[in-house]
């Protein structure tokens, strides 16, 4: 059994080392990434270093804006498209930490297949996080999707799809449900798919993607709900489950807790934790 320590009662800081734990969804300054590009989110990075210290993290990976106008801050997009390797200043920074990926325009698709020369094929950046709301935002069933993920694809990056299902229908039309992802993960069937908090209902989120064998899902995003990675490793088996913290907007005992209070085996948590992240990693890395 391991061995808690503090008041968290997370396993002792040598199991966790062990668990060689790679975050495939952390936020800093997801919304405000600050004037030149780099201070807030550094800033932001730094506030949570802690905390990512207190679950021996070994990587995070986070979603950057590259000035495509996927955000509202207009002096932040000038900036970067003056000066594109400000977006590098957090990987530069803690490069040892951090793996990035970066957020497409799906109303700007020429400009969006330009960005992933730029930053995928020509690096560092290792795949896309597609939201599901704010500018330049569109639900995975758009065709806007299709030759974005072909090129994404034959770059070999990993694609993270932000998902929710909400009681009585979508909030807005740019929401993206795990059920839409089997639609436009179907027409991929050799490109790999993350389903970002398991759809937020992740009983129905599991259910929906359950015969899609190209689309995994990711544990962040709501509240620990006993059962969860439990019914993921049964219905999905622990090679289809990728953690993510969601920090510093939720808790690392939330999250982490997750996975390592399951009632699952030592060898599906160090699977869910890093391994799992890793191996769909390795093409383009």
């Amino acid at each position: 059994m391991n061995t808690p320590f503090g008041h968290l009662g997370l396993p002792s800081p040598e199991q966790l080392k062990k668990y060689r734990i790679w975050d495939s969804y952390f936020l800093p300054s997801y919304s405000k990434p600050g004037k030149d590009g780099s201070s807030q989110t550094i800033a932001d990075i730094e506030h949570t270093l802690p905390t990512i210290k207190l679950g021996e993290f070994e990587k995070l990976c986070f979603f950057s804006h590259v000035g495509l106008g996927t955000t509202s801050d207009k002096d932040f997009e000038q900036a970067v498209r003056s000066n594109p390797d400000l977006i590098l200043k957090p990987l530069e920074r803690w490069p040892k930490l951090l793996i990035g990926m970066i957020q497409l325009n799906m109303d700007d698709v020429a400009t969006s297949l330009d960005a992933l020369n730029r930053w995928l094929r020509d690096g560092p950046m290792l795949g896309v996080y597609f939201t599901s709301g704010g500018l330049g935002s569109q639900a995975c069933t758009h065709p806007n999707y299709e030759p974005l993920v072909k090129r994404i694809a034959e770059l070999k990056g990993v694609i993270m799809q932000h998902t929710w299902f909400i009681t009585g229908g979508k909030s807005s039309p740019t929401m993206s449900t795990p059920s839409e992802l089997v639609e436009l993960a179907a027409k991929f069937p050799e490109q790999k798919f993350i389903c970002a908090h398991a759809g937020g209902e992740w009983e129905r989120g599991i259910r929906a993607v359950r015969d899609s064998p190209n689309i995994l899902i990711e544990t962040s995003g709501f509240d620990a709900t006993a059962g969860f990675i439990e019914m993921g490793v049964r219905e999905l088996g622990a090679e289809r489950i990728v953690f993510g913290s969601h920090l510093p907007s939720r808790s690392l005992g939330t999250e982490l807790g997750k996975i390592v209070g399951a009632e699952i085996s030592e060898k599906d948590k160090f699977l869910i934790l890093g391994e799992n992240y890793r191996t769909l990693l390795k093409p383009i890395l």
